[in-house]
């Protein structure tokens, strides 16, 4: 007998990059980013991703959803984080501390930054090539979950009668040497709620996919059909494999910019799109990119995942409480904790 996969959905908050808003603007765009947010975990989306808008005027995708992650108990919150020019210590600490807000419900998108003119914005080295950036952003996936683990569980005891609020003897020293950079630890921050919270990679350029296959739990593709989504997807397994991964503990999901004002057929015709993709193994799942987030997520809400929903193809309740549970990925032994050994 057959078991029945499960499919993933999710959608961007954001898409692309928006000028700084105002105070007034910001205070709308907050309570019009929670609306979203509300109306996708009603709907019982997996996650939701925010673009950034990196060394240019505008939102901070991070500091975005960490203000969002209060007034949502469910869905998943994925920030893109550019590992380009930025300090991988300050960022694990960041994508750590959004999972201990949000309960468990965090992720990060790395994204690295290829510009020149973003280059000269920081002034520290020129644009290295592609190849050279996702190296770069495969190390940073490492030391962060290095740091992350560098706290055991239940290395917090918070005795007050002693004043002890840590045993020591449960952190572990990083000394993490990459290409470009180095880091020492411990965090600062104690070990996250999933352990590790989920790492999102978009594959979409060619150059991003040997990371994505070593060190994504989720990956983000782009497809013309169905049987290139299948033969990328296979593609990505193989090379986790090769890494020593389990390609079972990998989703794939098929990024996908929808106007559902000219999509023909409407959100009926993507519900249909999205079960037979799904149910013929070209995907795990897809991430909507709302031409109009107002418009196209409310309708693909209302609409798209109604229908998938009432075929029994997709949930319409949350059966578990962190993103790794809606992803149905496990969440990992502390690296040092199980092997008993110093980093």
């Amino acid at each position: 007998m057959t078991s029945i996969r499960t499919l993933h959905l999710a959608a961007e908050l954001a898409p692309g990059s928006a000028p700084a808003p105002s105070a007034d603007d910001a205070r709308a765009t907050a309570a019009r980013t929670v609306a979203l947010a509300r109306l996708a975990e009603a709907a019982g989306l997996d996650f939701l991703t925010h673009d950034d808008s990196f060394a240019r005027p505008g939102l901070d995708a991070l500091a975005v959803l960490a203000r969002i992650a209060p007034e949502t108990r469910s869905v998943g919150l994925v920030p893109t984080v550019t590992t380009t020019h930025t300090e991988p210590f300050h960022v694990q600490a960041a994508v750590a501390t959004l999972d201990w807000v949000s309960r468990g419900r965090a992720g990060w998108r790395i994204a690295v930054s290829p510009t020149g003119a973003e280059a000269r914005l920081f002034g520290r080295r020129p644009v290295p090539p592609a190849a050279e950036l996702w190296q770069e952003a495969g190390e940073v996936a490492e030391v962060a979950r290095k740091l992350w683990d560098s706290w055991e569980d239940d290395a917090e005891i918070r005795d007050v009668a002693t004043g002890r609020f840590v045993d020591r003897r449960k952190l572990h020293h990083v000394n993490f040497q990459g290409s470009t950079f180095s880091v020492k630890g411990p965090s600062i921050v104690p070990r996250p709620p999933q352990g590790n919270p989920v790492t999102v990679v978009d594959a979409t350029r060619p150059a991003a996919r040997e990371t994505a296959a070593h060190h994504a739990d989720v990956v983000l593709i782009r497809a013309g059909s169905a049987e290139e989504a299948a033969g990328l997807r296979a593609e990505l397994h193989r090379a986790a494999r090769a890494h020593g991964r389990d390609p079972g503990q990998l989703r794939v999901l098929l990024s996908a910019t929808v106007d559902l004002d000219t999509y023909e057929g409407g959100p009926g015709a993507l519900a249909e799109l999205i079960a037979g993709w799904h149910g013929g193994g070209a995907v795990d799942g897809f991430h909507l990119v709302p031409a109009v987030p107002e418009r196209d997520l409310a309708r693909f809400a209302a609409d798209t995942v109604t229908r998938l929903g009432d075929r029994g193809l997709f949930r319409t309740v949350y059966e578990g409480t962190t993103l790794r549970d809606h992803l149905g990925l496990v969440r990992p032994a502390g690296q040092y904790a199980t092997t008993g050994a110093g980093a």
